[in-house]
């Protein structure tokens, strides 16, 4: 875990490197314009020294809670508490769920700090932030209450399924975890997402019509277009599409129509998002997730039954949810290097999606919209490559901007 922090901090110390660069790269001289530049730039290197901070304590807290024994002790409190509390210890869903519950309070206590600097200091200190300290606190609350309401039932589900899953257990915790993500993926948008923003069909007009033409011409069952109040919270952008089989949806932020020059650099963006439903990226990494979530569940099969490895964390039971945070913390870095798989996979859809845009004739519309978002979120300009390459799910503008101007070879 350490290796991976001090591996991770060089990568952080060559990007904030490129940070300090005080010109653009040559590729977007004449295209983002200075003002813009040196604002992005102040506004990265505020990230990226919080960022130094965040991790430095983040390392320092996890290695404290793994030393000296933390979490075995905790396991050992929450017992003690559901004793005093009348209720039996001895039920391991019920000390799951006092373990878990004390866990949040604790996260929740000390992430705050880090959230209300990043928000009300660094978001609001760049223009960003919309929200108030009142609604900050609300949303808070909500997302506690959600996870009271939401987490016991799957952490019972869990824990039953481990506890008489037999030989077929990776199987069986892999089919009620598919079952669950379409659940969520299906809720989420309706029940969930609502909670904390307001969606409203976007209105008549020259707009709906081009995105719901566009829609038509590549045969995407679009049923509702929204658009969401993001900027109650902060001016920065974005646009998605959800939904499964003939029943999509289109959300667009409001902080996007606010910032494109016109309704073609708007369309543009939506073709792109379009594209990766076309090309079936969304089928691809769906699949890839499944793929990796079974081989977790294989793997954590393989040790749950280590009386070995539960007691060199500290442990003379052995809890399924303990069980899977220890499986967690020894594949830490397995996890990085499936991760920077699945970015370079990310990285390739994008450009793909790109092209798809350009194919249909949006080539010009998504240049000038991807510098607009760029410039109004005040994205990173200069990046390095290793950092880039590590990190970044979505190519730099640098490189996006390179590929949008090649001729498209494949579709001549």
């Amino acid at each position: 875990m350490i290796l991976m922090y001090l591996f991770e901090s060089y990568l952080d110390l060559r990007q904030h490197a490129a940070l300090k660069l005080p010109t653009l790269p040559k590729t977007l001289e004449g295209v983002i314009s200075q003002e813009k530049f040196e604002k992005s730039r102040a506004y990265s290197l505020d990230k990226s020294n919080f960022h130094f901070v965040h991790e430095f304590v983040t390392i320092l807290m996890d290695s404290a809670i793994l030393f000296f024994g933390i979490l075995p002790w905790f396991w050992m409190k929450s017992g003690e508490f559901l004793v005093l509390a009348g209720l039996n210890a001895e039920n391991e869903i019920l000390h799951t769920l006092a373990f878990l519950a004390g866990v949040m309070f604790w996260s929740q206590i000390t992430d705050l700090p880090f959230s209300l600097y990043c928000t009300f200091m660094i978001e609001a200190r760049h223009g960003f932030n919309k929200q108030t300290i009142w609604l900050f606190f609300r949303d808070m609350i909500k997302g506690i209450s959600l996870a009271v309401v939401i987490g016991p039932p799957i952490v019972a589900a869990i824990i039953v399924i481990v506890q008489k899953g037999g030989p077929y257990l990776a199987i069986y915790l892999w089919g009620f975890m598919f079952v669950l993500s379409l659940v969520m993926m299906t809720l989420y948008p309706i029940l969930i997402a609502p909670l904390f923003n307001k969606f409203t069909p976007l209105p008549d007009g020259e707009l709906r019509s081009k995105i719901e033409s566009l829609a038509c011409s590549l045969k995407f069952p679009l049923k509702k277009l929204f658009v969401v109040d993001g900027s109650t919270r902060s001016s920065h952008s974005n646009a998605y599409m959800y939904g499964f089989f003939n029943n999509k949806r289109i959300v667009l932020y409001d902080t996007l129509l606010q910032q494109c020059k016109n309704d073609e650099e708007v369309v543009a963006v939506i073709a792109h998002e379009l594209g990766h439903w076309k090309l079936n990226h969304t089928i691809y990494s769906f699949i890839a997730v499944q793929i990796l979530m079974f081989l977790q569940f294989g793997g954590y099969t393989l040790v749950r039954n280590s009386k070995d490895l539960f007691q060199s964390f500290g442990f003379d039971t052995q809890p399924v949810l303990i069980g899977f945070i220890i499986f967690q913390h020894t594949v830490i870095p397995l996890q990085h290097l499936v991760s920077f798989g699945l970015n370079l996979v990310s990285r390739s859809f994008e450009f793909q999606a790109d092209a798809f845009a350009r194919k249909f004739g949006y080539s010009s519309a998504l240049r000038a919209g991807l510098v607009k978002l760029q410039e109004e979120n005040l994205s990173t300009m200069n990046t390095d490559p290793w950092y880039s390459a590590y990190h970044y799910s979505h190519p730099p503008l640098v490189e996006r901007l390179a590929a949008l101007d090649e001729p498209d070879k494949k579709a001549d």
